[in-house]
């Protein structure tokens, strides 16, 4: 996909299969609008009155309107004139962006990025609109017999005002970027659970190793990971045929002033099927638990993003992968094991397994010295009943990672909500046979996931990410979504000065 800006004063003169322009409710046009009304002798009012209601994410297509080089005139729907904010902005972008695929347009134009929003800048409208053509233009393939027809949109441009060209270009590349590595992440999510195997995710990391210069990947094995003692994650891995992979991909950037502050790490849940082990779960949307990787598959995106953006700081992705089934050697409700941090838990529910494989990471993660430490889990259906598919459930005792990480889910439009870490519910997982449970029953699930988390996490500022209710959709439009790339990204940039959006 190629993005790139125009100034051009002329908008009518504009040859493009599509080009878009936003009215808000009550027949009231955007600047773009009235400049093609005038170009028209009237018509695009006219209709805008007559048959569109304008809402936020409204849509309706002119074609071959009288006095305007377009093939394609087409109205965005933006809402009340009085506040136009960036989500309604995105909206609008979505929409054009379907449509364009949907109607087989190859080049596109948009003039919504030169208006002015309440509460982002031109480079934070600017990213989101490349991050929503990239993502409708995603096509799940793989294993169709015959592969469906790639979208043919081939080249989206912003229409700007004066001035706006430089900041736009720096969004439109994070906006590129960020829909590469959702598209990574959703095509990670979407591969069924015979494809999408520890072994497989190893060999992406080592195929973005190979793609981008400052990346590099360790993909350790069972005997390694036997030699370094992480018990608890061996002990949900044992009761697979297929052998869990231990990945660790690097990024690291040329010059030492871009190495001297500590890295980032971010670790990713890689369950790539979750059966529940001996606490099986229901048969009806078990195939869903093929999604159980997505935090491992945002890792992944997000780290994609990070090398074709070359960000000036040193970012770790860390994902423990294998698989959870019932077998004769698989962990039983009441087995004791070994994290590799020398403790021991009580495996109360085999089903609670993300966390018994995280531990093990988060402990990894230690050797790095690292500036903050943010993990990301399809962890618990307690953080889906809590806050459904909207917001993710941020889990931290740090104040300012806290602020930073909601700070960049606004900006980004991938909002995550902060839910309760108190001291008090850590008793919820207490054990009479070893140093915790696993598990602290029905109440608060999703917090004493967390807090279990946090037992291992105590050496670094660190942050958990529930995104089971967010990786996701269910129903006919069941695919992963390829969150939350654009909130890490979005965090990422904020911690590397050079790269900062504009506060909104």
């Amino acid at each position: 996909m190629e993005f790139s800006t125009t100034t051009s004063a002329s908008l009518h003169t504009l040859k493009t299969q599509a080009l878009a322009v936003g009215v808000f409710q009550d027949g009231v046009l955007s600047p773009a609008a009235e400049a093609l009304d005038q170009a028209s002798k009237g018509a695009i009012r006219a209709i805008a009155k007559a048959e569109f209601d304008a809402t936020p994410g409204a849509i309706l297509t002119l074609h071959a309107p009288v006095g305007i080089a377009a093939e394609r005139v087409i109205l965005l729907g933006l809402g009340a004139q009085e506040r136009l904010p960036a989500a309604t902005l995105a909206r609008a972008h979505e929409a054009l962006a379907a449509y364009c695929v949907r109607a087989g347009v190859g080049h596109a134009v948009s003039t919504l990025c030169a208006l002015p929003c309440a509460d982002a800048d031109v480079a934070d409208c600017a990213r989101t609109a490349a991050q929503s053509v990239s993502a409708a233009a995603y096509r799940y393939d793989t294993t169709f017999s015959k592969p469906k027809p790639a979208a043919k949109l081939r080249a989206f441009v912003l229409h700007l005002g004066r001035g706006q060209a430089a900041r736009a270009r720096v969004g439109l590349d994070q906006g590129a970027a960020i829909g590469a590595g959702m598209n990574l992440a959703r095509l990670l999510g979407d591969l069924p659970p015979n494809v999408c195997t520890p072994t497989y995710l190893g060999n992406t990391a080592r195929s973005l190793a190979k793609q981008f210069k400052t990346l590099k990947a360790e993909v350790l094995d069972q005997k390694k990971i036997e030699a370094l003692k992480m018990g608890s994650f061996l002990s949900v891995a044992r009761g697979s045929a297929e052998p869990p992979a231990f990945i660790v991909l690097r990024h690291t950037p040329a010059g030492a002033a871009a190495r001297k502050a500590a890295p980032i790490v971010l670790v990713g849940k890689g369950i790539t099927f979750d059966a529940g082990g001996i606490s099986l779960k229901p048969g009806p949307g078990m195939d869903e638990m093929k999604f159980d990787m997505c935090g491992a598959a945002s890792v992944l995106g997000t780290m994609r993003a990070v090398a074709e953006l070359n960000l000036p700081r040193e970012i770790i992705g860390i994902v423990p992968s294998c698989e959870n089934l019932p077998s004769g050697t698989a962990n039983k409700p009441g087995d004791i094991v070994t994290s590799m941090s020398g403790r021991t838990i009580e495996i109360l529910n085999t089903d609670a397994e993300g966390r018994l494989i995280l531990c093990d990471a988060l402990t990894y993660a230690e050797r790095f010295k690292p500036a903050a430490v943010i993990d990301v889990a399809t962890l618990t259906g307690a953080c889906v009943i809590a806050l459904g598919h909207v917001n993710s459930g941020l889990f931290t005792q740090d104040e300012a990672l806290a602020t930073d990480l909601l700070a960049a889910g606004r900006r980004a439009l991938d909002p995550a909500w902060r839910m309760p870490l108190d001291d008090a519910y850590q008793d919820l997982l207490k054990s009479n046979f070893a140093d915790m449970a696993n598990i602290g029953g029905r109440p608060a699930g999703s917090v004493t996931a967390a807090c279990f988390l946090s037992r291992f996490t105590g050496k670094y500022p660190w942050a958990h990410l529930d995104i089971a209710g967010t990786a996701w959709h269910e129903g006919k439009q069941k695919g992963a979504t390829g969150r939350p790339v654009p909130l890490l990204v979005s965090y990422l940039l904020g911690q590397c000065p050079a790269q900062a959006p504009a506060a909104a």
